[in-house]
């Protein structure tokens, strides 16, 4: 039986594992564009909650885009952070209560998928489309180039990056129970 603090230095270990290799892969598929880096951040958000926890899940949910900011590889506009954060807390709550655990059946891991997909979309589309570009002083060309962004690619990247993440979960559980 592991000790509490044991328990605490893996949780930590695997949370920081993680939130290492999303920010290494948003700097190594920014050129990609959108869908290649929004799916591999979206698979790694996945990762996290399904394989690590739900707690690693949300903490590399929130800082992910904290630190997309912070190295220009993300939106270049502060009030846009907090929203990001906000979809993908909302992704990795969803998937981990109703995706997650070892004894999820197919359809309920498929189900849980699909509506944390749906509801990360939702909330970037309302909170970004709907609310901040209403509001922030964006010109034309910038108002646009978010609407695009935080529109249906959210929901492609996110639905892609969840389907990876349900493939490699399985492995990445049995890996890390090994040690």
């Amino acid at each position: 039986m592991k000790s509490a603090a044991s328990r605490q230095v893996l949780y930590l270990t695997e949370t920081a594992a993680m939130t290492a290799l999303l920010i290494i892969l948003q700097a190594a598929t920014k050129p990609a564009g959108q869908y290649v880096t929004g799916t591999c951040v979206n698979a790694v958000l996945a990762l996290s909650v399904l394989a690590a926890g739900l707690w690693s899940g949300v903490a590399v949910a929130l800082l992910s885009p904290v630190f997309a900011f912070l190295l220009g590889i993300g939106p270049q506009l502060l009030p846009i952070v907090p929203s990001i954060a906000a979809g993908n807390l909302v992704y990795v709550l969803l998937l981990g209560l109703l995706a997650g655990g070892q004894g999820a059946s197919r359809l309920r891991q498929a189900a849980g998928w699909l509506l944390a997909a749906a509801a990360k979309f939702a909330v970037l589309y309302l909170l970004v489309v709907k609310l901040l570009c209403a509001v922030l002083p964006l010109k034309e060309p910038q108002a646009a180039m978010f609407t695009v962004m935080f529109s249906y690619p959210q929901l492609v990247t996110a639905l892609a990056g969840g389907a990876i993440a349900l493939l490699l979960a399985p492995t990445l559980r049995r890996a890390l129970k090994k040690r």
